[in-house]
């Protein structure tokens, strides 16, 4: 009993502590899985975005449903941001964003929390909120993208 114990905790603590690069095989791996997630997040925000600049009907419904894949797309990029996922293929990423790790940690939490806010007022059904937290959540984006997103992608 005790060495299915050992062996179960030694099986466990190898899974923890495997860095997250190594759920990819290749850095291109990486950057697409990066790119699909902020990608889809984008779709998603544009859609109730469209709403909310009254360029499509408001659906309360359709909200709610995009802003909880928002918040879920949210948490995803950023495990690909692993180290050699700098090159590889064509990344609008920033050198800088591997060098301030913890500032852009701290800016994607601000923008995860701002999507939580976006799905709150989605499921509210009021316009006027859902109008807010679009903007707030751009916002959130933008702060990230001016420091650490380039105008065009490198030529990897």
């Amino acid at each position: 009993m005790k060495r299915l114990i050992v062996a179960s905790a030694t099986v466990l603590a190898s899974l923890v502590s495997l860095p997250a690069a190594a759920q990819f095989q290749k850095p291109e791996d990486a950057i697409k899985y990066r790119q699909s997630a902020f990608t889809v997040m984008a779709n998603h925000l544009g859609r109730v975005g469209a709403m909310a600049q009254g360029r499509v009907p408001f659906d309360a419904k359709a909200a709610a449903d995009n802003a909880a894949i928002v918040v879920t797309m949210s948490k995803l990029p950023w495990v690909a941001f692993g180290e050699g996922t700098d090159k590889g293929m064509p990344t609008r990423a920033k050198p800088e964003i591997w060098k301030d790790s913890a500032k852009v940690k701290d800016l994607a939490e601000k923008m995860q929390a701002e999507a939580v806010k976006f799905e709150a007022a989605a499921k509210s059904g009021n316009l006027d909120s859902v109008k807010a937290a679009v903007g707030d959540l751009g916002k959130a984006c933008k702060a990230c993208h001016d420091d650490y997103r380039a105008e065009k992608y490198s030529a990897n």
